[in-house]
C-alpha cells in the first residue's frame, strides 16, 4: 500500500497518513481497476457541490472538519473514501484529489484561512462522492414509479446529519448517505480475495445502490426476495420485519420498486391461466361445473376492469385442459378459503406484482420460500397493514375488493442481496434465480 505522510504541526502530522488506495484484496482490486462509469476528470457533482457547500455555510452552520484551530483526524477518511472511489465504479481523478491534499497539507499550520480552505474542499468532495455514488446504474431494478427513485440527500441533509452526530468518524464509516448494507459489502469488498466473492460482492452493492439512504426520512418497505424476508423502515431504521413467499425459480419475483398507496380487502383471488389449465380445469372435468360452486370460483369474459360473468357450461373445458384457451380468467370469491387471504396491498405496475395475505400459514416454516406465481405471501398482513395505514385495517362488510386508500402512500422495494450484511458478518445466499450468473455477464459485456 502506498502512502503519503504529511508533515506540519497539527494533530494528524508526524503519525498518520493519507492513503493512495484503499487497501484491496487481489480480486477486489482487479475488479476495482475496471472501466469505470465516471471518466470525467471533474465530475459535475463537484462543481455543483461548490455552490452548495457555500449555501450551507452561509448559514452559519459550524465547521465539519476544524475542532480547537487543528484539522479534525477525520479528515483522512474524507480522503482514503476519495481515493477508493473505485469500488463504488467511480473514477478517483474526477475529486480533484491532489488539490484536496494540498490544502490539507497547507492546514496543518493551523492558519485560519488555509484550515477554512481544506474545511470547505473536506465538505465539497464528501457531497460530490455522495451524490456520486447514489446514481442509479443499475439496470436490475425497475421503478414502476419514478415517484419511488430514492432521491440524493440533500447537501445541507448531509452535512447537517455530519455535524450534528456523536462520532464523525463512525458516521462516514457507516455511510448514511447509502442504505445502511452498502458500506459493510464496500468493506467486504475491499479485503476480498476470491475473485468470485468479489463479483458477488459487486453485484450487490450495485444493488443497494438503488435503496433508500439511512439518512433519508421517512418510511418504506423492502422486501429481500433472495431472503426471503420483509423490513419495515422508518427513518432508516428497521421498526418490524416478517418472512414471506416469493415466486419459484420458474416464475421469480422481479426485482421492482413503486409506491403502495392503497390495500383491498376481501379481494378476488384471479387464477394464473397456467393454474386455471392445470389444477382447476381438470375438477371441472372430473367433476362437473358443480365444482365451481363448491370451490367459489366464477368464470370472467375477459381481463378487463369491465370483463363480465360468464356461464361455465358454455365452455370447453378440455380445451382448457389442453391449453387451447391461454386466456381464460377464473377468480375465486373471497372467503376464508381464498390465495389472497383478507387483505392484498397494490403499488401499481405493468408486472402485476403485489404483497398479499394468504390462507396457508404452513410455507412460512420452511426454509426456502420460493413458492409464489411471482407475487410476495405475507407471513402477517395485518401487522404489515397497521404499519401503513396507522391503524388495523379492518371491515365488517362481506363486499368484495374493498378499497382502502392510505393516508401517505409508502414507497416499496423489492431487491435480491445474495449478500448481505448478518449478525457483523456478510453472508452470502443462493443465488436461487440465477441472476449473479447473469448479472456478471453483462458486467464482462461492458
Amino acid at each position: 500500500m502506498k502512502s503519503v505522510r504529511m508533515s506540519g504541526a497539527g494533530p494528524l502530522a508526524g503519525s498518520a497518513y493519507f492513503c493512495r488506495k484503499a487497501l484491496l484484496g487481489a480480486a477486489a482490486m482487479a475488479l476495482a481497476l475496471s472501466p469505470v462509469a465516471a471518466s470525467a476528470r471533474t465530475a459535475p457533482t463537484y462543481r455543483a457541490a461548490q455552490g452548495e457547500v457555500a449555501a450551507w455555510q452561509a448559514n452559519g452552520l459550524r465547521s465539519l472538519w476544524v475542532q480547537g484551530g487543528q484539522l479534525r483526524p477525520e479528515a483522512e477518511q474524507v480522503i482514503n473514501l476519495a481515493h477508493s472511489a473505485r469500488l463504488d465504479g467511480l473514477d478517483p481523478d474526477s475529486y480533484r484529489l491532489r488539490n484536496l491534499e494540498g490544502a490539507v497539507r497547507g492546514a496543518f499550520g493551523g492558519n485560519p484561512r488555509d484550515l477554512a480552505k481544506a474545511d470547505f474542499l473536506l465538505s465539497q468532495t464528501l457531497v460530490a462522492l455522495a451524490r456520486d455514488m447514489r446514481a442509479t446504474r443499475s439496470t436490475e431494478m425497475k421503478f414502476a414509479d419514478p415517484a419511488a427513485i430514492p432521491p440524493a440527500p440533500s447537501a445541507g441533509l448531509l452535512l447537517n446529519s455530519a455535524a450534528s452526530a456523536p462520532s464523525l468518524s463512525a458516521w462516514l464509516d457507516a455511510m448514511p448517505w447509502m442504505h445502511p448494507a452498502y458500506a459493510q459489502l464496500r468493506n467486504a469488498l475491499s479485503g476480498a480475495r476470491d475473485g468470485r466473492a468479489a463479483q458477488v460482492l459487486h453485484l450487490n452493492i450495485e444493488r443497494a445502490r438503488v435503496l433508500p439512504a439511512a439518512i433519508q426520512p421517512g418510511r418504506y418497505v423492502m422486501v429481500d426476495a433472495a431472503a426471503a424476508r420483509l423490513y419495515m423502515v422508518e427513518n432508516g431504521v428497521v421498526k418490524d420485519s416478517m418472512r414471506v413467499v416469493v415466486g419459484r425459480t420458474d416464475n421469480p419475483t422481479p426485482m421492482l420498486a413503486g409506491i403502495i398507496r392503497y390495500a383491498i380487502l376481501n379481494p378476488y383471488w384471479n387464477a394464473p391461466p397456467d393454474l386455471a389449465a392445470t389444477r382447476l380445469a381438470p375438477h371441472v372435468v372430473s367433476d362437473g361445473v358443480g365444482y365451481l360452486a363448491k370451490a367459489r370460483y366464477e368464470v370472467l369474459s375477459d381481463w378487463g376492469d369491465h370483463a363480465k360473468r360468464v356461464d361455465p357450461r358454455t365452455i370447453d373445458w378440455q380445451a382448457v385442459v389442453a391449453g387451447k384457451m391461454p386466456d381464460i380468467r377464473m377468480r375465486q370469491l373471497p372467503g376464508p378459503d381464498n390465495s389472497m387471504g383478507k387483505m392484498k396491498f397494490m403499488f401499481p405496475n405493468n408486472m402485476g406484482i403485489y404483497l398479499h395475505d394468504t390462507d396457508d400459514k404452513s410455507l412460512f416454516a420452511e426454509p426456502a420460500r420460493m413458492k409464489s406465481g411471482g407475487c410476495i405471501r405475507l407471513q402477517n398482513a395485518a401487522r404489515l397493514g397497521k404499519w401503513l395505514n396507522g391503524k388495523p385495517l379492518t371491515t365488517t362488510s362481506n363486499v368484495p375488493e374493498q378499497k382502502v386508500a392510505l393516508p401517505n402512500p409508502v414507497p416499496v422495494y423489492v431487491t435480491y442481496l445474495t449478500a448481505a450484511p448478518e449478525n457483523g458478518q456478510i453472508a452470502f445466499r443462493d443465488d436461487f434465480y440465477n441472476r449473479d450468473g447473469l448479472g456478471a455477464r453483462q458486467t464482462a459485456a461492458r
